[in-house]
């Protein structure tokens, strides 16, 4: 039987280089055609939520861009490979996860007429709920867009000898500058360009892949006789890393926590020009999540068969799983100059999305959470560079954070981790407003403080204390058929050291699966925040407002309308009008108090743009729910 040899490392050519250098002139352009483009609507509404004027179509495609990052390319075809195609039970999630943000969060978002989801917190609890949650945000999104643009940039750089710091700060410094020049109408657009670059990068290495392999049925066969097809593990130990009931729960909570309440995505979901555009935009959006994900799979399966025999990673030809994916595309296009190229713009696609989308966020959150509340009185002109300021500085925090990224560990598990530390919290908090009318801002407060240190406590515990090889050992990876250079047989298994000494919650709390860390954080948020709020006093019913709230209790309580009224805690969710600042009284002058702020009054129904009033003095309910 023929031994594989380990290739020497290849560079990029010419042709390689002329490919991925397009993929940055055109993200740039189109930053530059939308700054000349809108520069006479040089406003911070036109720049920060495109004013509010997009439709469903590019708003799909970057939602898939951003989420489906260079995590995405080169994290789980690696996962794929080691542990098998329990992975694609993240199509069962990704639905929920629509369904819930399409039909739960976003109609309250984009009814309340905000522009920052956490300007939300304001409207049901209080000033302080608000910074707090934004405050989280930022650091989550710095941390995340760290990892996003270091990982790939590392694992490109060991195999392909594409230079490291180069792509880092070429990352940073492109998105910021399209992000800078050209606001959410840049970013939606070229990250639009960017998916479709992932797609043909994906679908390349998908056929020459295949073709090399003997063809579909041959790959197929290798990856069931490598138990890689073993998808359905009905295991319910919370502690096995990938099971079905981990990946569907607790992937569902890790998700909802990224789409549902995250501001990158409802931004540009409150950017589209109607309710409808949005919810059709995030059900697009959906068959894009789907097709990266099973082209994500299926390459994974293909590069197993391609290394069924002689494992890289344990072979020791590169030094880390995340490098599996460009050594493998590195092999099979060594004679074909110019598709390195393309796979590295493919995984650089996906970073520069999730970078630009992550700017553009973060730049939002701040200038309407901190910059108007200190400044309400800026100018629109002024705004709009501060707004552009903004930009450049989280361009060069999340580029700088890169640094920092060596430390967490694969791709995939780091991101997802992080998100779940501080995506869980989140995530129930907004819960606890939306869905929970007796919930207090005591609650909001407590609860979210309860469900950040339950989240850090265990994923900053499992990162001291790795979980035992029996709980996330990967699949059996052979070295039969490697020789190395100077023909030294590879024969053994690396396996990870452990620490010599480990805590008994080491082998439990710490060894929980990492996508369960949003559904602890979330569920201990929202179980604290409730114990909380009737300790202190629940919020009274007639003190929310309806437009606030989600009528989920409305699927259970739909036999009674004593136990609705229950559920709603006095909130008056069928009455036939909502009352709104400067509306009167019906047949008096007497002014209703109890409504909105000026800023949500102008997206509600019956409101005048030019006049600034409302053409009638109440407001169908029916319209909201």
């Amino acid at each position: 039987m023929s031994k594989f040899v380990a290739p020497d490392i290849k560079n990029f050519v010419v042709w390689d280089y002329v490919v991925f250098a397009a993929l940055f002139l055109i993200s740039s352009g189109i930053g530059i055609f939308f700054a000349i483009k809108e520069r006479k609507n040089a406003t911070s509404k036109q720049f920060l939520v495109g004013g509010k004027q997009m439709t469903c179509g590019p708003v799909a495609l970057s939602l898939t861009a951003s989420f489906m990052s260079a995590v995405t390319v080169l994290g789980t075809p690696a996962e794929v490979y080691r542990y098998g195609a329990p992975f694609i039970i993240f199509f069962i999630s990704y639905t929920f996860v629509i369904i819930f943000t399409s039909e739960l969060f976003l109609p309250i978002f984009y009814r309340s007429g905000i522009t920052s989801t956490y300007e939300y917190l304001e409207l049901r609890f209080n000033k302080s709920v608000r910074f707090a949650a934004t405050l989280i945000y930022i650091v989550q999104t710095i941390l995340y867009t760290g990892v996003v643009v270091y990982a790939p940039a590392l694992a490109l750089n060991q195999v392909t000898g594409f230079n490291l710091w180069g792509s880092v700060f070429a990352t940073g410094i492109v998105c910021t500058f399209y992000c800078t020049l050209g606001g959410l109408k840049a970013v939606v657009w070229t990250d639009a360009f960017q998916l479709v670059v992932m797609v043909v990068g994906f679908l390349t290495v998908l056929i020459q892949g295949t073709i090399q392999n003997g063809g579909p049925s041959n790959i197929w066969e290798n990856a069931n006789n490598g138990s890689r097809l073993a998808v359905f593990d009905f295991d319910v130990d919370p502690l096995r890393r990938h099971t079905f009931w981990t990946i569907a729960i607790g992937g569902t909570f890790t998700w909802l926590g990224i789409y549902g309440v995250n501001q990158s995505t409802i931004q540009r979901c409150i950017s589209c020009k109607s309710e409808k555009q949005a919810k059709l935009a995030l059900y697009l959006n959906l068959v894009g999540l789907w097709v990266i994900l099973v082209c994500a799979v299926f390459s994974g399966l293909v590069m197993y068969a391609h290394f069924k025999n002689c494992d890289p990673w344990t072979a020791g030809f590169i030094s880390a799983p995340d490098q599996l994916m460009p050594y493998f595309v590195m092999d099979i296009f060594s004679t074909m100059a110019g598709l390195p190229g393309l796979f590295v713009a493919c995984a650089f696609s996906g970073t520069l999305s999730t970078v630009a989308a992550s700017i553009n966020a973060l730049a939002t959150v701040t200038f309407e959470d901190f910059v108007k509340y200190r400044f309400p009185n800026l100018s629109e002109k002024m705004s709009t560079w501060v707004s552009k300021g903004l930009c450049i500085v989280f361009g060069v925090l999340c580029t700088s954070m890169a640094v920092a990224a060596s430390l967490l560990g694969g791709v995939v598990q780091a991101s997802l981790s992080i998100h779940g530390m501080c995506g869980g919290p989140m995530l129930g908090l907004f819960t606890l407003g939306i869905v929970f009318p007796c919930a207090n801002w005591k609650g909001a407060v407590g609860g979210l403080l309860t469900g950040i240190t339950i989240a850090f406590w265990v994923a900053i515990g499992a990162f001291i204390y790795p979980a035992q090889p029996s709980k996330a050992r990967p699949l059996h990876l052979s070295t039969a058929n490697c020789t190395l250079a100077n023909n030294t047989e590879m024969i053994t298994t690396l396996a990870p050291t452990l620490p010599p000494i480990r805590p008994q919650l080491a082998d439990t709390w710490y060894s929980l699966s990492y996508l369960y860390y949003s559904a602890v954080g979330c569920l201990g948020c929202i179980i604290a925040g409730l114990l909380i709020s009737f300790l202190t006093g629940p919020d009274k019913g007639k003190d929310v407002k309806p437009v606030l709230i989600s009528p989920v209790c409305n699927l259970f309580c739909f036999w009674s309308k004593k136990y609705k009224t229950l559920c709603w805690c006095g909130v008056q969710h069928d009455s036939t009008t909502i009352p709104v600042n400067g509306a009167k009284k019906a047949g008096t002058d007497e002014p209703l108090q109890n409504g909105f702020n000026k800023e949500t009054q102008s997206h509600l129904p019956g409101y005048n743009h030019h006049e600034k009033s409302y053409t009638n003095t109440s407001i169908e309910t029916e319209s909201y729910f």
